[in-house]
């Protein structure tokens, strides 16, 4: 009895806790088959094998290809309008680009006589501001200059 015991003891202490299982309740419709439909499918294919089944699906085959064609031709009508669009945009970026160039180098050069001119009045006036300030010191500096040539040192 004591090994029964030691059995049903190692048991209890491997056996998985009780599982609970909790259901959603869902709103949605439950969605019936409707066997009507798949009979008439059923009919209606097998009335195709006698009679000429072969010619639905070869017509079938050419319509498909024939949407096919449409859809390609489409997409390449596409790809042309798009890429004559994005032309049209890159003419119109560059045109822009080469006005403010255009206009940069004008206000930069354009008035180059003007710039000259203004350039030569300031060199006059610098020129004459020099002199003017020779003029005042020239006396003192032949003053020194006379001082030092004469002096004799020993």
């Amino acid at each position: 009895m004591g090994k029964e015991m030691k059995l049903l003891a190692s048991f209890t202490e491997f056996a998985p806790a009780p599982v609970i299982l909790v259901r959603k309740v869902s709103h949605a419709p439950v969605l019936e088959t409707i066997v009507e439909e798949a009979e008439e499918c059923d009919q209606e294919m097998a009335s195709n094998r006698g009679q000429g089944g072969i010619q639905q699906l070869l017509a079938a085959e050419q319509e498909a290809q024939r949407i096919v064609n449409a859809a390609k031709n489409e997409k390449l009508a596409r790809l042309k309008q798009a890429k004559e669009e994005a032309e049209k945009e890159i003419a119109e970026y560059r045109a822009q680009l080469e006005r403010e160039f255009q206009k940069k180098v004008s206000d930069s050069t354009g008035d180059s006589g003007a710039n000259v001119k203004r350039l030569e009045q300031e060199t006059e006036a610098k020129i004459e501001n020099l002199k003017t300030e020779a003029a005042k010191i020239s006396d003192d500096v032949v003053a020194m200059l006379l001082k030092y040539v004469t002096s004799v040192k020993n």
